[in-house]
């Protein structure tokens, strides 16, 4: 297929997805169209929930194999739209649209470069896909549910709008359901242990500690406070219980366990960690896929935004076209040659690996 029509072929099926919702969790009219696209063009393809996967026409397990993963859920619009999130709008070279930058444009770009390899027997590497549900949430029934059935995966591409720069590092993510102690009183007698006076105790602890190990690529590992509350809502009442809750943003130079050891040791309250799936990943700055980007002229970051990346148990290196910036915004679009270019550059490094 020449570049033009996988161009052609890549915006008509992203217009497609636009105008189809697709919430997390909510994926199965996308999911179809992804599986009638692949039926269309002759790719043997299957389904686990709502995530879609295939492999080349020759695949061969003797042969190593990268993943070209993106995924097809959105999150809900803002109340800030001023058109249509679900009318694939066109004006100014921008495709507009939920989910056209994030991550529709890296999904269809990938799919296009499968598509250009699909039918070629003399590979050095299968070329394997998969299109995720869930992403946006991190939800158990995304890449979770489907890595199992793709075969043994060596490293991966994860399609994300980082401007088509090389995100070679990502921050891990762990989020702490904190509640701090105390013992109900009346407010005019001094009675009882304030809950809240205890969760602001550790809130300062937390606002003013600092992990020592500074990553090149990712800064510090950082704890934030976002949310804080208790159970009485009476002004003459002392709290007996106040919950809080942390945001922990980790680099690659700490476990999650070191964290939460740090909070062992110096917070009152009780905490738990709702999940600690979402690890901090790093790709080695001399793995092929890292040289392949290099040798096209493409630089690498560390991202402080975490995505499917953190739950490959294999190296992966997170790139696509269109801008983090625009991700989750009033009128999201992508830039018609953004995608272009996606799917140049995808093809372009998969060609130094297979």
């Amino acid at each position: 297929m020449q570049p033009e029509q996988l161009y052609n072929e890549a915006l008509t099926l992203l217009k497609d997805l636009i105008f189809t919702p697709s919430f997390s969790k909510e994926e199965n009219d996308t999911a179809e169209i992804i599986t009638a696209f692949f039926t269309k063009h002759g790719v043997e393809h299957a389904r686990v929930g709502n995530n879609i996967y295939a492999k080349n026409k020759f695949y061969d397990v003797n042969k190593p194999s990268i993943l070209l993963n993106s995924h097809h859920d959105t999150v809900k619009p803002n109340k800030g739209y001023t058109l249509d999130p679900f009318a694939p709008i066109i004006k100014e070279e921008k495709l507009f649209g939920l989910g056209s930058n994030d991550a529709g444009g890296c999904l269809v770009s990938l799919i296009a470069t499968f598509l250009h390899f699909y039918n070629d027997e003399n590979t050095k590497c299968n070329v394997v896909f998969a299109a995720s549900a869930e992403e946006e949430i991190s939800g158990v029934n995304g890449i979770e549910l489907v890595l199992p059935y793709l075969g043994n995966i060596d490293f991966g591409i994860v399609g994300e709008p980082t401007k088509l720069e090389m995100a070679v590092a990502e921050r891990g993510l762990m989020v702490i359901d904190c509640t701090a102690p105390g013992r109900a009183g009346h407010a005019a007698r001094k009675e009882g242990e304030n809950a809240l006076y205890n969760a602001v105790d550790d809130i300062n602890w937390i606002r003013n500690y600092q992990f020592e190990k500074i990553s090149e690529l990712l800064g510090e590992s950082r704890l934030t406070v976002t949310v804080i509350e208790t159970e009485n809502k009476q002004h003459n009442v002392v709290p007996a219980q106040c919950k809080f809750v942390i945001d922990v943003r980790v680099n690659e130079l700490y476990s999650f366990e070191e964290i939460l050891e740090a909070l062992k040791a110096n917070l009152k309250s009780a905490f738990k960690p709702r999940t600690t799936r979402m690890k901090s990943t790093a790709i080695a700055l001399d793995h092929p896929l890292v040289k392949a980007g290099i040798n096209l002229g493409k630089g690498y970051y560390g991202s402080p935004t975490t995505s499917d990346k953190a739950l490959m148990p294999f190296p992966t290196l997170k790139m696509g076209p269109g801008d983090s910036a625009r991700s989750h915004t009033a009128d999201e679009f992508i830039y018609l040659d953004e995608i272009k270019d996606g799917i140049a550059t995808y093809i372009k490094m998969v060609e130094q690996i297979v």
